[in-house]
């Protein structure tokens, strides 16, 4: 396992795009892009936080502010504008993201105040159209986080707090339907309180990548590790990372580099002050497919 970046306050949502590796980091606002050799742009500065990035069909840049519940869109002269408003569509600030091949975006929040201590509440999946129409497509969710789209049209939601991966077919309008597990780590946990939920989650999956064999890669928030899953639920593989690692994303010119965000945890508190943030990588053996 390598170090490819160091130094940041606590990274979220890579994606793999156009030969480099784009990342958000929470704390300093920014969205970083590395060729993974060294060289690194500055690519968007967001001051409500960047969160899940996504592409347009026609190269534009879609990123997630969290604290205003804003999509905002970068053009190729790098400039941010907002492309949807989801203030009147969700109850919690925003979190991950996956952008479809047509442009359509869905994108999680966190449902309660997880940073202020509030009890913990499930809550809905938003769609934006291309033309910045919200909709409220899914509910019910334990903290939607990391997303990836099968085949083009099965969406797999990773349910942090219900430690579970939740899949839904995607309809021709944008629709979700046909709700069911795709993969299951133990029994949800029935209760409210945040500290008591992860004591009893046998995996947290934050961040997640799909491979070309169907398996998924989760970041287990919660173990140190990231794992490889498949449909029902059996884990295929597992990396130990020494760090909390909170999304992973497969990447590099052959696809075979699994990309990982470490920190040494996720409270705002323990991260915004430090830059004890990493990314890190590690060879594989099934390259990347599918979105994103």
């Amino acid at each position: 396992m390598t170090v490819v970046l160091d130094g940041y306050s606590y990274l979220e949502c890579p994606r793999w795009h156009d030969g480099r590796l784009w990342v958000s980091d929470f704390y300093t606002n920014q969205v970083v892009a590395t060729d993974g050799r060294g060289h690194v742009e500055v690519v968007a500065e967001v001051p409500g936080q960047p969160s899940g990035i996504g592409f347009l069909p026609d190269g534009r840049t879609l990123i997630v502010s969290m604290r205003d519940h804003r999509i905002l869109v970068r053009d190729e002269s790098g400039s941010l504008t907002e492309h949807a408003d989801l203030s009147g569509a969700v109850s919690g600030v925003l979190n991950d993201m996956v952008v479809d091949d047509r442009g359509r975006a869905y994108v999680g929040n966190f449902g309660f105040d997880l940073m202020g201590g509030a009890p913990l509440r499930y809550t809905t999946l938003t769609r934006v159209d291309t033309d910045g129409t919200v909709a409220t497509v899914a509910d019910d969710l334990g903290f939607p986080n990391g997303m990836v789209i099968l085949g083009g049209n099965v969406l797999v939601v990773a349910e942090t707090f219900a430690g579970r991966l939740t899949a839904f077919d995607i309809a021709a309008d944008g629709g979700l339907s046909n709700r069911r597990v795709w993969a299951q780590f133990g029994e949800p946990p029935q209760t409210e309180d945040v500290g008591e939920a992860v004591e009893q989650l046998q995996v947290g999956p934050d961040g997640i990548c799909a491979d070309a064999e169907g398996a998924i890669w989760v970041a287990d928030a919660l173990n140190a590790r990231v794992i490889r899953v498949q449909e029902g639920g059996e884990i295929l593989d597992e990396i130990s990372t020494g760090l909390g690692v909170f999304a992973c994303m497969l990447g590099g010119d052959d696809g075979c580099t699994l990309f990982l965000c470490t920190a040494p945890s996720f409270p705002e508190h323990e991260r915004r002050p430090v830059r004890e943030a990493q990314l890190m990588a590690v060879r594989v053996e099934v390259p990347h497919a599918e979105l994103p």
